[in-house]
This record gives structure tokens, sequence and C-alpha cells, in this order.
């Protein structure tokens, strides 16, 4: 897991965010606290919330490591959700 130094080092704005078989499934918006990342709205405009604990690596994207369908089942709409 990152922590939340390293995660803002690396995680960025508008960086495309892909499942465990690298398919896109949201865009960083930025780093919200210390622990979660908040993604761009969706097309109904709306802002979801995932734990940085699902990240498994950064490069020009940030991998997590559940299926894109897990993690849309699994993310938040308010900033409080638990790992």
């Amino acid at each position: 897991m990152l922590d939340s130094r390293t995660a803002r080092g690396l995680i960025k704005p508008h960086m495309p965010v892909v499942c465990s078989e690298n398919g896109q499934f949201a865009v960083v918006d930025h780093i919200e606290g210390t622990d979660l990342i908040k993604l761009a709205k969706d097309s109904r405009g709306q802002h979801h919330y995932i734990p940085l604990t699902w990240v498994t690596s950064v490069d020009d994207k940030v991998h997590v490591d559940r299926s894109g369908d897990q993690a849309m089942r699994d993310w938040s709409t308010t900033p409080t959700m638990k790992s």
C-alpha cells in the first residue's frame, strides 16, 4: 500500500485509473485526506472515492487490485469509506 506522502507525489489529477485487467474505469480528481482518491465525476456528474489500499502501483496510470466491475461495486460516493 502507498502511504499518503508517496501517493501525493505519484498520483496526480487527470491520471487514468485502471483495474486488474488494465482497463480504465475512472480518472483521478485528487487525493482526499490521507487515504482516499477522489475520482473525477462520472457521466452522471457523480464523484466516487476509492481507498489508497486498493492501489498496487503507479506509473502513467493508477493501477488497482480488483476488476473494474468490482471496483465500481465497492467505491463510495462519500469520503468516509473503509477499505
